[in-house]
């Protein structure tokens, strides 16, 4: 059995309520819920079209400041603050991404929360859950496989081999997989290098949690572009005929799942992008549902202001109409150490000089949400059992002069009680700082100037480089009539820079684009910078080597 303190202990002996009482708190009605077992369930679309013309409840944003190995806990207060909300008489809800298997049995862990602050069942929604993984994996496959039975039947459409660009997908960090040799069966087969991606990083995903309706759903899949003919023209995943069949295999996991937390507030988990190489942000279904069904919803943007905060709002929000009404700043005294130059096994020490320098980081990501992009702003402290009063009052202090209001979070020990004091600052802050929410940049500028307008405003960039070749092919997309998308960055989680190793808030730095992809059903042009990798490997010691099932069939281990 596991540990009765560890979060899949917590998360195993918690009183989970049966989907329809988690529904009941909003409303639902037990004939819009299709359960998947006793703790989950997909509303039924019938009833999210009801809820498109009624009012809606506030949104909170939660984002956090640039990640370190030493953990935030990011989707913990977004669980926290949801939690802490309903103890204050809210009705509340939280909206999160579904976690991908490939993290989860590689370095990073489960994704749904820790300590009080989880969503449950656990378990499930980090290895099964409804299936949607597997549905984007699937709908994103039997396109490459449509591909390249195309060539294989004939060619009809001309398609030139040099210039395909969709790969294949599985939802396993697997190295080995991001550069491979397909067609050697010997006979009509066309031999060429192609590759994998993780499910996550697929544009299918990415679709899935950005499509507003079935409608919009087949219509995005039609549009993916999957290389081009001889002369030229683009072609589609509709000109293979792919994006009936793709749209019939997404069919149920279009549908938002709703589960609950520890304290049974209602938790709809949706979609999975990961945030440093995609736009990092639950579904638009999800979403727009729960804040026709709460008072205030608590969603959170992958990684820091910078990759999730920016995209939320120049893509999710682009496309969805939605508009936050204020945004949340997870930081913690550890990580502003580290940012601050100790190293990673010297955080536990009280150090208010390195704790100085690391508030460089904090500001820079208040500067991102508050004077950029118009959200008023509260800065949660998530407190760790080393975080001594002195540093505490320090980072307050710290807060109040850069004119943000912040509150420490104690939710991973005492759940919504230990947040409370951020809600009520969130509440307060909501309700007297009305919101300047803006766009970073106009549509109608062109590709190159939105990567540019990004790169220097949020990264604080001093260049920014790139190939001849990236550059053409910004221009053919501006011919095709892409134009006004917006830029999804991918890049390192960890720096400002394109350099993990760069801490703090480096400025005057290069940044480089090393290549351009057009996500046309997904709406958006992916600027790929440095080295990040759309495939990720696994550790030395992966967290897989550690989960097990007893001889009950009950998972043990790290998740």
């Amino acid at each position: 059995m596991s540990h009765p303190f560890t979060d899949l202990a917590i998360a195993q002996h918690a009183h989970l309520a049966p989907i329809e009482q988690i529904g009941a708190r909003l409303g639902i009605p037990k004939d819009a819920l299709l359960p998947y077992g006793r703790g989950c369930a997909k509303l039924r679309w019938s009833f999210l079209k009801s809820l498109r013309h009624r009012p809606q409840g506030r949104l909170i944003l939660v984002t956090a400041i640039t990640p370190t190995p030493a953990g935030e806990g990011k989707t913990t207060t977004a669980i926290g603050l949801a939690d802490a909300l309903q103890r204050l008489g809210q009705k509340s809800a939280v909206c999160l991404r579904e976690p991908s298997i490939g993290p989860i049995f590689g370095r990073k862990g489960a994704a749904t929360g820790a300590g009080r602050a989880q969503v449950v069942p656990r378990e499930e929604i980090n290895l099964e859950f409804s299936g949607d993984f597997a549905a984007a994996g699937l709908a994103h496959n039997l396109l490459s496989a449509l591909l390249d039975n195309h060539f294989y039947q004939g060619n009809e459409l001309r398609l030139d081999p040099s210039r395909l660009q969709w790969k294949r997908v599985v939802d396993i960090n697997d190295r080995a997989l991001r550069q491979i040799v397909v067609g050697l069966d010997g006979r009509k087969g066309w031999v060429r290098k192609e590759g994998f991606e993780i499910v996550a990083a697929s544009e299918v995903m990415a679709i899935l949690c950005l499509a507003r309706d079935y409608n919009d759903l087949r219509s995005r899949l039609g549009r993916i572009r999957v290389g081009a003919c001889l002369g030229g023209r683009s072609a589609t995943a509709a000109d293979l005929g792919a994006a009936g069949a793709m749209a019939a295999i997404l069919r149920h996991a279009f549908l938002p799942n709703l589960a609950q937390t520890l304290e049974q507030v209602p938790a709809f988990i949706h979609g999975g992008p990961f945030g440093n190489i995609a736009h990092g942000c639950s579904s638009i279904t999800s979403v727009e549902a729960a804040v026709s069904l709460a008072d205030w919803v608590v969603t959170e943007a992958g990684f820091g202001s910078d990759l999730g905060g920016e995209k939320f709002v120049d893509i999710f929000c682009r496309q969805s109409g939605l508009r936050p009404a204020a945004a949340v700043i997870v930081a913690t005294i550890r990580a502003l150490k580290y940012h601050g130059g100790l190293p990673l096994d010297a955080l536990d020490r009280e150090d208010s000089g390195a704790l100085e320098a690391g508030f460089v980081n904090l500001e820079r990501h208040v500067r991102i949400m508050r004077d950029l992009l118009g959200l008023p702003v509260v800065v949660a402290w998530n407190r760790f059992s080393s975080d001594t009063d002195a540093e505490l009052r320090c980072a307050e202090e710290a807060a109040r002069r850069i004119g943000v209001a912040s509150a420490e979070c104690r939710h991973w020990a005492e759940g919504g009680a230990g947040a409370e004091e951020l809600a009520r600052k969130l509440l307060d802050v909501a309700e007297r700082t009305p919101s300047r929410f803006r766009f970073l940049y106009d549509d109608d500028i062109p590709l190159w100037e939105k990567i540019v307008s990004v790169a220097e405003k949020v990264y604080a960039a001093g260049e920014v480089t790139t190939k001849p070749s990236v550059r053409r092919a910004l221009a053919r997309m501006e011919e095709e009539g892409f134009g006004k998308l917006p830029i999804c960055f991918a890049k390192t989680q960890y720096s400002f820079s394109a350099d993990p190793r760069r801490r703090g808030a480096p400025e005057g730095h290069s940044l480089p684009v090393r290549e351009v992809r057009l996500a046309a059903g997904a709406g958006y042009v992916l600027a790929l910078c440095g080295e990040i990798l759309t495939m990720p490997g696994l550790p030395e010691e992966p967290a897989s080597l550690r989960i097990d099932i007893d001889e009950d069939g009950r998972i043990v281990g790290v998740l």
